[in-house]
């Protein structure tokens, strides 16, 4: 009996995925572990199989296109067998083959009533046969656009489907983008250095010498999504007939009379603000207008001194008038994408989540001593980050309703610990994650940190490796921070923030002595995580980092 091949859910925030390629024809033969597609989903592109013996009977997807979770791609069966009663019986069958009889017929077009430049606006461009879109990837859970670092081809050059075709900039780190197309490169949509929103279309590929043109304005007018409204049309009309010597124009463009001096708005300022005389400065634009380039160069005329002046002696005893040496003026740096995502998920959880924290000293001492012994053995050097990251994991582990994420209508209590441990670049701030913290030896999470921290350093991380954290630590010890308060990392429900280790003095018998303090902050998410449930957990965490042996039985 034949048997349908549905998309699959390959991540857990997957809604559909996009079939790249097909690896068989129908005809095939295929076997229950042969690789039938690759799906491009929200994370990566991945392997589907079809674990089905027999015949490749249909495929209801083309390459190219999306298919929603549970939606069927295939169908695998004996040779010759009918599995049309599978699509009828299927409810994604309608979406699968949309039926076209309710359709409304073309609209006529009178070439005497309807003006050519309104055919034009409502009517739809369609891409010429055999050329092909390439969008913008989603090529991070949390990117809404990708920056175009450079491109490795150019218009007219040949790609293959494997070829990257650009360096593409998230807000994690930079991302190779591969066409997956064969052809000619016709149109390039995106210049680099400039981004893209994701699915807009970056490039185009087909055969030499389509000509693309009218689609692609098309596409940037709107047209080929919704036909404009007639009264936006009139209105549109009626607005680039006014005159361009009617349009506004920039401050430095205007002329204003003040007195019959004739000067620029930013001209007049400047000269108020250096205590210049506007009717003493010759005016080099149109008209004798005074610009700022005059208020710039302008010198003072010396005037000569008059009869019955104060004498030379007690002039030079007054205090000369101050001249500014510099100008006014600032600098804007364009986000880049990390800055961008930062922005946006740290505002929402600052504002949505909230908040209250909780702080307490550590005595580092017994760790510090401990630290230099494990280090003599240890084949990676272990910082004391490590040691954070491996406590903070063993106590999630006795205190699970800290290691939970807020999920709006329920509270979810991760199973894991995935321990996430904030990393500043110089772009801005990324996460990577020690997966299964509380599994690993310190040694272990010691390489595995250094691993990731050096390839966020040359942007070489995988969505994997900096998504999925249950728990976060961002540590500003080695900046000699004594203490801060850090904003919660969503999903998490929690955050630490880690100070420099500080030497003390206190009380010891009958005389004092220094110990070695660090103090913690933990940020907390009050709507899943309570007052004395985060006090519970540091309290645990104190005890390991106070004595470190504990965490190696």
């Amino acid at each position: 009996m034949a048997e349908v091949i549905r998309m699959p859910l390959l991540s857990d925030t997957m809604t559909e995925g996009k079939i790249i390629t097909w690896n068989k024809k129908v005809g095939d033969k295929v076997k229950s572990d042969d690789v039938l597609a690759d799906v491009e989903t929200d994370k990566a592109t991945m392997e589907v199989n079809g674990y089905v013996d027999g015949t490749l009977l249909y495929i209801g997807v083309p390459a190219g296109q999306a298919a929603k979770i549970n939606q069927i791609i295939a169908i695998v069966g004996k040779e010759g067998e009918d599995f049309q009663a599978l699509l009828t019986e299927d409810t994604d069958a309608v979406k699968l083959a949309p039926a076209k009889t309710a359709e409304a017929p073309a609209p006529t077009i009178t070439p005497v009533a309807t003006p050519a430049a309104t055919v034009a606006k409502t009517a739809k461009v369609a891409l010429p046969e055999g050329a092909k879109e390439i969008r913008m990837p989603l090529l991070s859970d949390t990117m809404t656009e990708g920056k175009i670092v450079s491109w490795n081809k150019k218009v007219g050059d040949t790609v293959k489907s494997d070829d990257v075709l650009a360096d593409v900039e998230t807000d994690k780190a930079t991302m190779e983008v591969v066409g997956y197309e064969e052809g000619t490169l016709l149109y390039i949509g995106v210049e680099a250095g400039n981004a893209a929103k994701i699915n807009e279309i970056i490039a185009i590929v087909g055969k030499p010498g389509t000509d693309v043109s009218a689609y692609v304005a098309a596409e940037k007018s709107g047209s080929n999504a919704t036909a404009p409204d007639g009264d936006k049309e009139e209105e549109e009309a009626v607005t680039s007939k006014v005159p361009e010597d009617q349009l506004p124009t920039t401050d430095d463009q205007i002329s204003f009379t003040d007195q019959r001096i004739k000067a620029s708005p930013l001209a007049k300022k400047l000269a108020a603000d250096k205590g210049i005389d506007l009717s003493k400065v010759n005016g080099s634009g149109d008209n004798g207008r005074i610009t700022k380039k005059d208020i710039d160069n302008y010198t003072p005329a010396v005037t000569p001194a008059k009869t019955g002046e104060a004498p030379a002696a007690k002039i030079a005893e007054a205090a000369p008038a101050f001249t500014a040496t510099g100008q006014e003026g600032y600098t804007d740096t364009p986000l880049t994408q990390m800055r961008k995502v930062i922005a946006r998920r740290l505002g929402e959880s600052k504002f949505s989540a909230p908040h209250f924290y909780l702080t307490m000293e550590i005595n580092m001492d017994n760790a510090i001593t401990s630290r230099v012994a494990m280090n003599e053995i240890s084949p990676v050097k272990i910082s004391f980050n490590d040691m954070i990251i491996k406590a903070s994991a063993m106590a999630l582990r006795l205190h699970p309703d800290v290691n939970s994420s807020w999920m709006g209508e329920f509270i979810r209590h991760n199973q894991h610990i995935h321990i996430g441990s904030a990393l500043a670049l110089p772009e801005g701030l990324i996460v990577p994650v020690i997966r299964f913290a509380d599994q690993k030896s310190l040694s272990q999470i010691a390489a595995d940190a250094k691993e990731l921290y050096a390839k966020a350093k040359d942007k070489k991380l995988q969505p994997a490796e900096f998504s999925g954290n249950t728990f976060t630590i961002s540590n500003l010890g080695m900046m000699d921070i004594e203490a801060f308060t850090a904003i919660i990392n969503p999903p998490d429900s929690a955050i630490l923030a880690v100070g420099a280790i500080k030497e003390k003095v206190v009380k010891k018998g009958d005389g004092f002595g220094v110990i070695n303090i660090m103090k913690l902050t933990m940020s907390c998410d009050h709507r899943s995580v309570d007052g004395a449930v985060g006090a519970a957990f540091l309290q645990t965490l104190k005890r390991f980092l106070e004595n470190p042996v504990t965490m190696l039985v």
